[in-house]
């Protein structure tokens, strides 16, 4: 059977098929359809404006690194006027974190963007090894988790930037649909297909690839030889969201239109105004000044947790009993350093950065 033409511009040979279309297409027509897709979910939901600050979050992983380049090249291509940063969070996991670092430093090189990097040590006290060393495997993703959502708030207001874009894809978004479902958490079921969610005194916060599949970013960012550390975290085959991954791919397999008619799912999900009024009132901690549902954010929480060798205690609700049975916090606890958001800050707010050299 003879090679096929490319099924969008006819001349050149098919040198691949689209696993979100099935489409056979070549090279350079794949390479401007991915984009032109990030391109019109972009535009189709108003992200930007010109003059904005955008931070990238970079792991140097396939997500965020195709997120740099699409970034990047979306931005001259149409003029955005954007101003690009890269920040990258140091969660302290030996030879999974500081080897990606590595790739990211390079990545600031090849797209000339300058890089922050904060790190849990820096703004925590403990590095995520630390923190294993005491949780164990299990729970270890949630004090991931929380303190790493934190932590990116907090270096973009060190940077002074408007928005932070993550490389969060389609299958993300499609596996915490799952999870939330799974774990009856419905009330979180809108909000988690939001391309773009804001708290009152947090940066804006977007997803460009959230409907691009995982196996099309791979492919982009293997056909354009990109520099991307591949290496999965070491902390996290026990992790939740590993079983909704598995049952996503075999859905996949048969149906590939079910990672988007998922996340369409999510988004149709309206939560009962007597199920809202029971959702607690957002405030602020009293502690560090994160946003928090109670008075003490979740990080400060887990912080405290760690700091009187009872790391679980904000895992469960039984724990965190057991913990505040103990008695109050002692004086010399080690806490988060206070937030404050960048309009606190004010529009001359320095920034600190490594600046490509």
């Amino acid at each position: 059977m003879p090679p096929r033409n490319c099924a969008l511009c006819a001349n050149a040979r098919a040198m691949l098929k689209r696993p979100k279309t099935g489409q056979q297409i070549c090279r350079g027509c794949f390479f401007y359809v991915f984009e032109t897709e990030v391109h019109n979910t972009i535009t189709e939901a108003k992200l930007f404006k010109p003059g904005d600050k955008v931070a990238i979050g970079a792991s140097g992983g396939k997500d965020s690194t195709v997120l740099a380049h699409v970034m990047k090249t979306l931005n001259e291509r149409y003029q955005y006027g954007l101003d690009l940063f890269l920040l990258s969070i140091d969660e302290g996991i030996t030879g999974y974190r500081d080897d990606s670092l590595e790739t990211v430093k390079r990545n600031q090189q090849q797209y000339d963007i300058p890089l922050k990097i904060l790190s849990y040590d820096e703004l925590y006290g403990w590095t995520m090894d630390a923190i294993v060393s005491q949780v164990g495997k299990k729970n270890n993703c949630t004090f991931c988790g929380v303190f790493r959502r934190q932590a990116l708030d907090r270096g973009a207001a060190t940077l002074g930037v408007d928005h932070i874009v993550t490389g969060h894809n389609a299958d993300d978004i499609a596996e915490t649909v799952l999870m939330n479902i799974m774990r009856g958490d419905i009330a979180r079921l809108g909000r988690c297909t939001l391309i773009c969610t804001q708290g009152e005194d947090t940066i804006k916060r977007s997803k460009p690839f959230k409907y691009a599949y995982e196996k099309e970013i791979v492919m982009y960012a293997y056909f354009k030889k990109l520099d991307y550390f591949s290496t999965e975290c070491i902390y996290s085959p026990d992790a939740y969201r590993g079983h909704a991954r598995v049952f996503l791919k075999d859905l996949e397999a048969a149906r590939p239109s079910a990672i988007i008619d998922i996340i369409h799912s999510g988004e149709a999900f309206e939560v009962r105004e007597e199920v809202k009024a029971t959702q607690k009132v957002q405030q602020t901690c009293q502690r560090c000044g994160y946003m928090s549902s109670n008075e003490l954010c979740k990080a400060c929480t887990l912080l405290e947790g760690l700091e009187r060798g009872m790391a679980n205690s904000a895992i469960t609700d039984r724990a965190r009993k057991k913990l505040d049975a103990e008695g109050p916090a002692p004086d010399n606890l080690r806490t988060i350093p206070f937030y404050r958001a960048p309009s606190a800050a004010g529009p001359n707010a320095s920034i600190a950065v490594e600046a490509p050299s």
